[in-house]
């Protein structure tokens, strides 16, 4: 639950920033997105969609519509919890834990895409690979995204991206979606006292 000076930092946080992709934009490159999908893994005959909590879910399951409707057929789609698997656990007050759901036929020798909103550090992405590791043994891996904003402090990188977007380490990504935040926006704006959703 916000606190006052939590919705106030997040009215002025929005004030000041600047939209770099709208609703219509993200609806363009998640298209996009599932088409790279399927021409890369042939046909997304052994796809998993897993979504990193929280917007990646949401991004996963979006994507997953886009692929039935290319495909013709469902595409299986979970959320991967990597909280515990975090390597600043001991750096931040508790968070509670998300869900992790595998889908039912699990992701043995399946092609796995990890769904998130914003690529950053990598660090989130290495405690993904780490979960994952606890849950099976994939096929192969990759790895979606909406916004790479560069920064990396790990060899890592996404095989989609929907926009690279460039950034100072004095600015923040901030994606909005409708399913958690009332609208579908990427804001990218100067760095203040952290509210949900940025990175």
């Amino acid at each position: 639950m916000d606190t006052e000076q939590d919705k106030q930092d997040k009215q002025d946080y929005e004030s000041d920033a600047r939209p770099v992709l709208e609703g219509p934009d993200i609806a363009r490159v998640l298209t996009r997105i599932a088409h790279e999908i399927v021409e890369r893994a042939k046909g997304a005959d052994d796809v998993v969609l897993l979504g990193i909590p929280t917007r990646g879910v949401f991004l996963a399951r979006r994507l997953a519509v886009k692929l039935a409707e290319i495909t013709g057929r469902g595409i299986p789609v979970g959320s991967l919890d990597i909280t515990m698997y975090r390597d600043d656990l001991r750096m931040h007050p508790p968070r509670a834990l998300a869900r992790t759901e595998i889908p039912a036929d699990g992701i043995d020798g399946r092609l796995v895409v990890l769904v998130d909103d914003v690529l950053f550090s990598g660090r989130t992405i290495r405690a993904a690979l780490d979960a994952l590791n606890d849950i099976g043994r994939p096929r192969a891996v990759q790895l979606a995204v909406l916004v790479d904003r560069g920064h990396r402090e790990l060899p890592i990188r996404a095989d989609y991206v929907g926009k690279n977007l460039p950034t100072s380490l004095r600015e923040t990504v901030k994606v909005q979606l409708a399913e958690e935040d009332g609208r579908d926006t990427v804001l990218l704006g100067a760095k203040r006292t952290s509210t949900g959703g940025e990175q």
